[in-house]
């Protein structure tokens, strides 16, 4: 019996400037497991198309016409049921900081630069597609470090971790220092499945959509501070 091979993942870029859009769909259409379904050049047209067709993961600019990434995506993902709503992947440059925790928290499962290399843009998009989204790489961490603004020890509100058991806070912790499930269960002396099950458990108790909104809470209540390692 002859085995089907999987369904390549379909992919949208949403960004106003053509050569962008061209360059990043030659990089992802010479993937096997992958093809460009949509592109659109504004956050209106990518709202209007990814209303009527399903694709796994968007590629989606940040600043753009008419309707910026913030409000595409939150708009995206509040008109779709949780089964058909693709991940968002936010594109950006070090200049447009402040816009990047304003995607997340519309529901972004996370945040690529723009300059990055091909093999990171296939990378995040096979891992944000698997759920697993991941602060590691060294960039993304540099980046949140300058977007989230640790509150003063008096304005931190922390009532969000009190659900949280002893064990789930550190894992939230490793979490914001960047670290893998692999790397949290090596600290921790645990298999990387009761990572996996703590770190669910964690995005559960605080109300995060994904991993990269559990560590912006981390960073918000003082959990993690700016270069803690």
């Amino acid at each position: 019996m002859t085995e089907t091979a999987p369904r390549p993942l379909r992919i949208a870029l949403v960004d106003d400037q053509p050569l962008v859009r061209t360059g990043f769909a030659m990089v992802i259409d010479s993937q096997d497991d992958m093809e460009v379904m949509v592109q659109a050049g504004d956050g209106s047209e990518a709202v209007s198309a990814l209303s009527a067709r399903d694709v796994d993961v968007v590629l989606m600019d940040v600043r753009m016409p008419r309707m910026d990434g913030i409000e595409a995506t939150s708009t995206l993902l509040g008109r779709l049921p949780a089964e058909r709503a693709p991940k968002i992947i936010v594109l950006t440059t070090f200049d447009l900081d402040e816009y990047v925790v304003a995607a997340i928290r519309a529901g972004a499962s996370g945040f690529l630069l723009k300059d990055a290399q091909p093999e990171e843009l296939l990378g995040a998009i096979r891992t944000v597609h698997r759920g697993d989204a991941v602060i590691a790489p060294s960039a993304t961490r540099r980046l949140l470090e300058r977007v989230v603004t640790t509150p003063e020890p008096a304005e931190q509100d922390t009532s969000v971790l009190e659900p949280l058991t002893e064990r789930e806070r550190e894992v939230l912790t490793l979490m914001g220092r960047g670290c893998s499930n692999q790397e949290i269960g090596a600290k921790l002396f645990v298999a990387e499945a009761t990572v996996k099950t703590h770190v669910g458990r964690v995005l559960a108790k605080l109300g995060a959509r994904d991993r990269v909104q559990a560590v912006i809470i981390a960073f918000e209540t003082g959990l993690v501070t700016p270069g803690e390692h």
